[in-house]
């Protein structure tokens, strides 16, 4: 069944309402998901985790079903910053004052700032098919802007991506139900054909290139560093692998204490292979 013994809730956590799904037991593990999904990415693996945990999976500021604040000239109420502040609130309402926080994709980069600007209330970091943006952006070559030249173009005001998305979103998220329930992939439908939620996703894009870079660029000239063990995971049918190598090494300049290996499954990993995600997760918040 569709989060069997999650209850569904929305949160007033400050300067936004978050939808929220949340079940199990035991140590908080928060599930962050990436563009242009909503929480119910998760929802294969949410039931395996709740059997040995509190599982936390929210709609990002933005994003399916949760509040989409204006904007403004620098795209912050969309940063990943705000998003965190967010997350911590969210898990403080719910009594969890401190857990592992994981993220897929744009999740990761959430993911990431929660635990360099919360490390108080950060456990582990999980890393799905991420990097810190300032690592995507400084590797940028033509290898990069070619496979993924949607950030740019979803970054650009003067000629906003909105009007050809919105135009039609089935033309444009090709995604089929192959591997999500059908109550997901209602729920993305939702999203993708809603064009304020349409908007705030790429306002996400837009903070990236932006604000949420110079966040990182402060961080890193601090000699700030996450303080939590960090586990990354990577697609091995993507290709996070490819364009910059071992990512792991990477993440090591972020993190102590990083581990990491590849998923074999493509880019939605969660939807793909959902026993892998949860074992690696489970190993990761078990291990000695």
């Amino acid at each position: 069944m569709f989060f069997e013994g999650f209850a569904l809730d929305r949160v007033d956590v400050g300067e936004v309402t978050l939808r929220v799904r949340h079940g199990g037991s035991g140590p908080p593990v928060l599930l962050l998901h990436g563009h242009p999904r909503t929480h119910a990415t998760w929802h294969k693996v949410a039931p395996l985790l709740a059997e040995r945990f509190s599982v936390v999976c929210p709609d990002l500021r933005g994003y399916g079903e949760s509040s989409k604040p204006p904007t403004d000239a620098e795209h912050a109420p969309y940063s990943k910053r705000a998003m965190a502040r967010d997350l911590v609130s969210l898990m403080r309402a719910l009594g969890h004052t401190r857990f592992t926080v994981a993220g897929h994709d744009r999740g990761a980069l959430v993911a990431f700032r929660v635990a360099m600007d919360h490390p108080s209330a950060v456990t582990g970091l999980v890393a799905m098919d991420g990097l810190p943006v300032v690592e995507h952006l400084e590797r940028c070559d033509a290898r990069f802007a070619a496979a993924w030249w949607h950030w740019w173009f979803f970054a650009q005001t003067d000629k906003p991506a909105e009007r050809v998305i919105n135009a039609d979103p089935d033309a444009w998220y090709t995604a089929t139900d192959e591997h999500m329930a059908p109550e997901a992939w209602a729920d993305y439908q939702n999203a993708i054909h809603d064009p304020e939620t349409v908007h705030a996703m790429l306002e996400d894009y837009r903070a990236g290139v932006g604000i949420d870079r110079r966040h990182d660029e402060e961080d890193r000239s601090a000699g700030r560093r996450v303080q939590c063990p960090t586990l990354v995971l990577w697609s091995s049918k993507d290709d996070l692998e490819d364009l910059y190598g071992d990512p792991v090494r990477i993440w090591r300049d972020w993190a102590g204490d990083v581990r990491g290996h590849a998923v074999d499954s493509g880019h939605h990993m969660a939807e793909e292979a959902p026993a892998a995600v949860a074992d690696a997760i489970t190993g990761f918040l078990t291990a000695g």
